[in-house]
């Protein structure tokens, strides 16, 4: 039901910004970067639980949705519920283990991300709501590192880029329910612009996740070739995901959405943590 694996999307950008920290602050602490990878990855399950919980009606209706585990009766709103508040406890465990800020700052992430799956019931900016669950985590690896907001330029850009990429795509996957959210009164892009307006919103944010990707280069005077060539390559990926998906063709949306988007996330976030120890 809840798939860990999905954590590839927002880990490497958090351990990237950890380290880029790090290396500010002298040095690395294994400890610490346990402690955010633990974080993040109770984050993403307490969020996935939590948007599986409140879609259940919607993906019962849904025939490409109906046999997810909740729906289909392999599991209890009770579990889940359960799934839910576990995880979302321990990411405060977690958090409280950092320092004092990510411990005072941890209620205020749980409520953009378990707040996330009643976006697309009243706002069709409901993809920058889901992006921006993702894109906290370069923002927020970076305190638990230093544990004050300091030089926060660096993580601020990385995670406005995180939200532009993890929105646009969103927005491509979206794409396939474009008829079922009309039908629900849902507000995804693809059912207030049709899938031809999705797809072109999408491509705009993935170029401007990409410009700020090279403020982040071109700001950061400590910051060398491994992560500009991270950057290129994952710049090659995202225009490939375009070229492979249209309003004709959804046929490898899942290829666009998952695939890519995980080799995206590994390429850059992992250039972009060793340029921080070359």
């Amino acid at each position: 039901m809840v798939k860990i694996g999905h954590s590839v999307f927002a880990l490497p950008f958090a351990v990237a910004s950890a380290a880029l920290a790090m290396r500010a602050e002298g040095g690395w602490s294994t400890r610490t970067a346990l402690w955010i990878v633990f974080c993040a990855v109770m984050a993403r399950t307490a969020a996935m639980a939590q948007n599986r919980l409140v879609d259940a009606p919607l993906d019962a209706a849904n025939p490409r949705t109906a046999a997810r585990a909740l729906p289909a009766g392999r599991v209890t709103r009770r579990f889940v519920l359960a799934l839910v508040l576990g995880s979302a406890a321990l990411f405060v465990l977690g958090a409280a283990q950092l320092n004092r800020l990510c411990l005072a700052l941890s209620p205020v992430v749980l409520l953009v991300l378990l707040s996330y799956p009643y976006a697309k019931r009243f706002t069709a900016l409901c993809h920058l709501w889901l992006g921006l669950s993702l894109g906290l985590s370069p923002v927020g690896a970076w305190i638990a590192v230093r544990g004050a907001f300091e030089g926060m330029g660096t993580p601020l850009l990385l995670g406005a880029a995180v939200t532009l990429w993890s929105a646009g795509f969103d927005l491509i996957y979206a794409c396939q329910d474009e008829a079922h959210d009309r039908r629900a009164g849902l507000f995804s892009a693809a059912a207030r612009w049709g899938v031809e307006g999705a797809l072109r919103l999408s491509a705009a944010l993935h170029v401007l996740c990409v410009v700020l990707l090279a403020l982040v280069y071109l700001t950061n005077p400590e910051v060398k070739w491994l992560y500009g060539t991270g950057l290129a390559a994952a710049g090659a990926l995202l225009l490939y995901e375009h070229r492979i998906v249209s309003a004709r063709d959804l046929g490898r949306v899942n290829v666009a959405f998952f695939t890519l988007n995980g080799i995206v996330s590994l390429v850059l976030g992992g250039f972009a943590a060793a340029d921080a120890f070359l």
